[in-house]
């Protein structure tokens, strides 16, 4: 099992969630790009100390967004999407670059990952970045989505993502942050789903009911309160019930 955190998404003196302590606990980091957080300093920083402990680095591509922290649906039309994302994309692996490494894969961050589950042209704007720029990026999505199956058809790998630290509904899909129980921020509670989702494939909805949730890859959000605590009990649980952690890039 892959686990997963959004890192770099401070701008300037602000800074969001401890990053350096999520590397030492994660497996691939879903690094920002600048456009819904993150600058170039933050950027280079984060990918130099990805480099030194073996963490795969994404793109967490969202829209230009810095005041709403990307949560804020905006209109795009398909192209100025697809060449947002490629723009983000590249700045990212030009930091990368500096340290022998490259971007291993994309993720879409807040508005933009809820839009692309269900906006057709939205996602094939993001398909066709990702074709373009890189054939072999993977996309990390939810399972099932319209960005999920747009790549697939394009010939793209999609990585099902989970959710350990967020609740979701009975229909499957995440209760939305607006909502008041939209988080989990118990970490005894967040280890225990993500144990259920790297060994069952389900997860129990907020009325109660067990649902589907056979992903590849678990999400700890980094800007959720208790997150390293999180990230430590969900490692621990993982490897006490014998499930390898490692990059799935």
């Amino acid at each position: 099992m892959d686990l997963n955190a959004d890192l770099g998404e401070g701008f300037g003196i602000w800074r969001l969630g401890d990053d350096e302590a999520l590397l030492g606990l994660i497996t691939s980091a879903n690094v920002a790009c600048g456009f819904h957080g993150g600058d170039p300093a933050t950027m280079h920083r984060v990918c130099e100390g990805a480099a030194r402990r073996g963490v795969a680095v994404g793109a967490q591509v969202g829209y230009r967004d810095l005041a709403g922290f990307g949560r804020r649906a905006i209109a795009y039309d398909f192209a100025e999407l697809r060449d947002e994302t490629i723009y983000q994309l590249g700045a990212l692996d030009a930091f990368c670059r500096l340290f022998r490494t490259r971007v291993r894969y994309l993720k879409p961050h807040g508005a933009l990952y809820h839009a692309v589950s269900c906006d057709e042209a939205q996602a094939a704007a993001l398909v066709a970045a990702v074709s373009g720029y890189d054939y072999e990026l993977p996309l990390l999505c939810p399972p099932g989505s319209v960005l999920a199956q747009l790549a697939v058809g394009a010939g793209l790998r999609v990585v099902a993502e989970g959710f350990a630290d967020r609740n979701y509904r009975p229909n499957g899909s995440l209760v939305p942050r607006s909502a008041a129980n939209a988080l989990v921020t118990g970490p005894e509670q967040v280890a225990e789903r993500a144990v259920r989702m790297a060994t069952e494939g389900t997860v129990v909805a907020v009325d109660g009911s067990v649902v589907p949730c056979q992903v590849e890859s678990i999400c700890l959000h980094g800007d959720t309160p208790g997150a390293v605590r999180s990230a430590e009990l969900v490692r621990a649980a993982l490897i006490a019930a014998n499930v390898p952690l490692t990059p799935f890039a």
